[in-house]
């Protein structure tokens, strides 16, 4: 399911340990995400556990922890809907802000799963369910495992 054009990634997780860190913001995006995350990292041989936070404003709070904690890489994964208030626009940036400085701060991997989205259609089609066109879950911890074995291999 992955998207026109994505790259063929070394996905394999052996002896990594990855944190899922996700939002309970509109559930049913939420879990198709979780779903193809946990898929993901299962098939990449990766160990790995899922922590919820309240929202995509908090993602950034525990990816820093669990990357501190020892965990080579997180998946953050997170739905926010734009609505009639700036408020989508403050929260989207506070996460990928965040996200980022998180990463380079610790100089590990954040797998950016953070949906923004102008409805909530948008979001089942990239949700990685029945019927969506795209699993951005999945692609998010291919991300992670790859990069993390990257930054291993660089280090070594």
């Amino acid at each position: 399911m992955s998207g026109e054009g994505s790259p063929e990634l070394n996905v394999d997780g052996t002896g990594l340990d990855i944190v899922v860190i996700a939002g309970h913001w509109h559930e049913e995006i939420t879990n198709g995400l979780i779903a193809g995350a946990r898929s993901a990292l299962d098939e990449s041989g990766a160990s790995h556990r899922l922590v919820r936070v309240p929202g995509s404003f908090e993602l950034p709070v525990a990816a820093k922890a669990a990357l501190e904690a020892g965990a080579d890489a997180v998946v953050a994964l997170g739905v926010i809907i734009r609505g009639g208030t700036p408020h989508f626009e403050y929260v989207s940036d506070a996460a990928t802000s965040g996200l980022t400085n998180v990463s380079i701060q610790t100089g590990k991997p954040v797998g950016f799963g953070v949906l923004t989205l102008d409805d909530e259609q948008q979001g089942l089609d990239r949700a990685g369910l029945p019927g969506s066109k795209e699993d951005k879950g999945r692609e998010a911890a291919e991300a992670a495992v790859a990069t993390a074995r990257l930054l291993r291999d660089l280090r070594a």
